[in-house]
């Protein structure tokens, strides 16, 4: 029904900056949101940021002021800029998104959502 793409990562020396791009596909009617997470080695996956349909985001605390979420409502695109960053940024990142989705039998939503990871690898 929906597939979520991730690109953009890749390997960058502390303090440069990486673009990650996620694009939605499938029957869509609306997406509500759409996130980034991410998992480091040995760690719990944790939220990064999301942004919702009007636009308002939310951040976790480590990444406010260096990371930025937006999205491109025309393309199902939602983009994650990383500046400045550091050997703790280094991770999997994920894309997910809750869709409102096109059925031959309605409209149904769903979250949960996940994309197939993209690496980040930040060197000190």
């Amino acid at each position: 029904q929906v597939q979520l793409v991730e690109s953009g990562g890749g390997l960058v020396q502390v303090g440069g900056s990486l673009r990650l791009s996620c694009a939605a596909s499938g029957t869509i009617f609306s997406i509500n949101a759409m996130g980034w997470y991410r998992r480091a080695p040995g760690k719990q996956r944790e939220l990064v940021a999301t942004i919702i349909s009007g636009g308002t985001t939310n951040y976790a605390d480590s990444v406010k002021g260096r990371f930025t979420i937006s999205r491109d409502n025309a393309k199902n695109t939602a983009y994650l800029q990383m500046n400045n960053l550091e050997p703790e940024d280094t991770a999997v990142y994920y894309c997910n998104a809750d869709v409102t989705y096109r059925s031959t039998t309605g409209y149904y939503r769903r979250g949960g959502y996940w994309g197939q990871g993209t690496q980040v690898t930040v060197s000190s």
